[in-house]
């Protein structure tokens, strides 16, 4: 039993991130000031610029996270707010899920 509570306190909890706005100075600090005060690890990130579209991919590891996956959700809709960006986070499970052929 004590293997099954080790294994499963090592396993991450993956999300995605997508965020969508309008270019411009500070967006990925904005992002990753909220992850990092909510201690969500980074585990990879692709960005682009799109003419003046701002887009960014984010997979997360929020099983040492300081908050709950709402909490989270709502801290990010916040800065989003603040600094232009439409941010959402989806379970890596329900994206891939999703976005089957």
């Amino acid at each position: 039993m004590a293997e099954k509570d080790s294994a499963k306190a090592d396993e991450k909890q993956i999300v995605v991130l997508s965020a969508f706005g309008k270019d411009r100075t500070g967006l990925v600090a904005g992002v990753t000031k909220v992850l990092a005060e909510n201690k969500v690890n980074i585990e990879d990130l692709s960005q682009t610029i799109m003419q003046d579209v701002f887009a960014m991919v984010m997979l997360l590891d929020i099983s040492n996270a300081g908050c709950d996956y709402e909490t989270l959700q709502k801290k990010l809709d916040q800065e989003g707010k603040k600094i232009g960006l439409q941010i959402n986070i989806q379970h890596k499970e329900i994206f891939e899920y999703m976005h089957r052929i």
